[in-house]
């Protein structure tokens, strides 16, 4: 019962951040501590960014409504915030001060990647799905 708080709960601040990047890009590119170090400021692409984003909270609100049905689209959120958290890392380790770029980037991209995966991973599926014909 927990996780489906857990999973409702970041997908609530998911959709908050997606809804900030869609109806105010500039806004948000300004107000995200690195935005502004990843190029220059692409509307397009941060609301691009803003409807993956409302894709990954739909997988968590589907999870935390009903679990077992849920599950799959949650995993689908966890791929995407986990190779989201992947391309942070690469870039990290490219820059002169990867520590650093890691902690300013720990809450908002490597925890909602940890828990969802976490959760994800605690609520696999145990038993075997059956076979083909």
């Amino acid at each position: 019962m927990i996780y489906r708080w857990i999973a409702g709960l970041l997908g609530a601040g998911l959709f908050a951040n997606a809804v900030f990047q869609l109806a105010r890009p500039l806004a948000w590119y300004d107000a995200v501590p690195g935005a502004p170090l990843t190029g220059a400021f692409n509307p397009h692409f941060v609301r691009d960014i803003g409807m993956a984003y409302l894709v990954v909270v739909l997988g968590l609100a589907w999870f935390a409504w009903r679990p077992r049905q849920g599950w799959p689209a949650l995993v689908c959120a966890a791929a995407f915030l986990s190779l989201h958290a992947a391309i942070h890392i690469g870039d990290a380790s490219c820059g002169g001060s990867a520590w650093r770029d890691l902690a300013r980037d720990f809450p908002g991209v490597f925890l909602p990647a940890l828990i969802t995966a976490g959760i994800a991973f605690v609520h696999r599926p145990l038993h075997a799905a059956p076979k083909e014909a």
